[in-house]
């Protein structure tokens, strides 16, 4: 059988092979519950393989099984429901904002419900290394198709990737770990044969992570106190904001009115005089200066050099 017909036959520990059906149940909570008894727990050990971290693994399935109840109408109807919950609990666990900080963030340590994981072995730190040293897409690629079980098209289309892209992202990903884990002995091996020895590590480092995912009615009742905050706040921003229009018109000033824009006087055909406008500009004179003198004064200056004028003898 090809890699690009296989089928799921045996997953991650703790994955049933026949998937719950929700159409069985009655009632949503029902079906709901037995998809998350299903997989809530394989799907925090993918993502703790997949990120590294057992308390993000823990949110971010927590964070998409809550999403899956808010719209559990679609979900419902979704040919794939585990699929759609994988898809967002992996969306949001290699979301790109939390790689940067990730080396500043302190170690995790087991909280008061969650049993310490027994020590690994050194081959199984060798592999979480190599395989944490992918990069995410490659990462995704590879935990889908070897250790999920997905076939390569079923993987193309989570990844949201050609199936062409989805090979060559699995493909480098194998041949990073057999260079980075030579004891694998992956180098030499069909890409059929390589993937089962994978798929049997991948599955076997995933059972040694013991697990406490809270129980349903927990989820179920955190994603309704989430909705009722996201509907109160929208309320409260939209009364704010009605408020807020409210006191900048009852602060306006009574009988307000914009300035009137200046209208330019219609100019006069050629051969008209203009009409005089209804009121005309006032003009201000200038200050005159010093050196300058008034029509009269001007005319007594005149008078006084003729007075003063002697008649040049005509020598002619």
């Amino acid at each position: 059988m090809s890699e690009h017909h296989r089928r799921p036959s045996d997953q991650i520990p703790d994955v049933p092979s026949s998937e719950p059906d929700s159409k069985e149940f009655d009632c949503p909570s029902a079906a709901f519950d037995a998809l998350y008894a299903a997989h809530a727990g394989p799907l925090v050990r993918q993502v703790v393989l997949l990120t590294g971290r057992a308390r993000l693994a823990r949110r971010a399935v927590a964070r998409a099984f809550r999403a899956a109840w808010q719209r559990w109408p679609e979900v419902a109807a979704d040919p794939d429901p585990p699929g759609w919950v994988r898809a967002a609990a992996y969306d949001w666990a290699l979301a790109p904002w939390r790689g940067p900080f990730a080396r500043w963030r302190p170690a995790e340590r087991p909280g008061p419900g969650t049993p310490a994981p027994p020590p690994a072995a050194p081959a199984d730190r060798a592999l979480l290394a190599a395989v944490l040293a992918l990069p995410a897409p490659y990462r995704r690629a590879l935990l889908l198709h070897d250790g999920v079980g997905l076939g390569l098209h079923a993987t193309a289309v989570e990844v949201e990737a050609s199936t062409a892209a989805a090979t060559g992202r699995l493909t480098h990903a194998r041949e990073c770990l057999a260079e980075e884990v030579p004891e694998l002995g992956l180098r030499g091996l069909p890409p059929d044969r390589q993937g089962a020895v994978l798929h049997a590590r991948l599955a076997a480092l995933a059972a040694a992570r013991p697990v406490a995912p809270p129980a349903a009615r927990e989820v179920r009742a955190g994603a309704e106190r989430c909705a009722r905050l996201t509907t109160r706040a929208g309320f409260g921003a939209a009364g704010l904001l009605a408020a807020t229009a409210l006191t900048v018109s009852l602060g306006a000033p009574d009988g307000h009115r914009p300035p009137r824009p200046a209208v330019a006087a219609p100019s006069a055909p050629s051969g008209h005089p203009a009409a005089p406008a209804a009121f005309p500009p006032t003009h201000e004179r200038p200050p005159r200066q010093a050196h300058e003198r008034t029509p009269k004064q001007h005319h007594k200056r005149a008078r006084h050099r003729s007075r003063g004028t002697r008649l040049a003898p005509d020598l002619r």
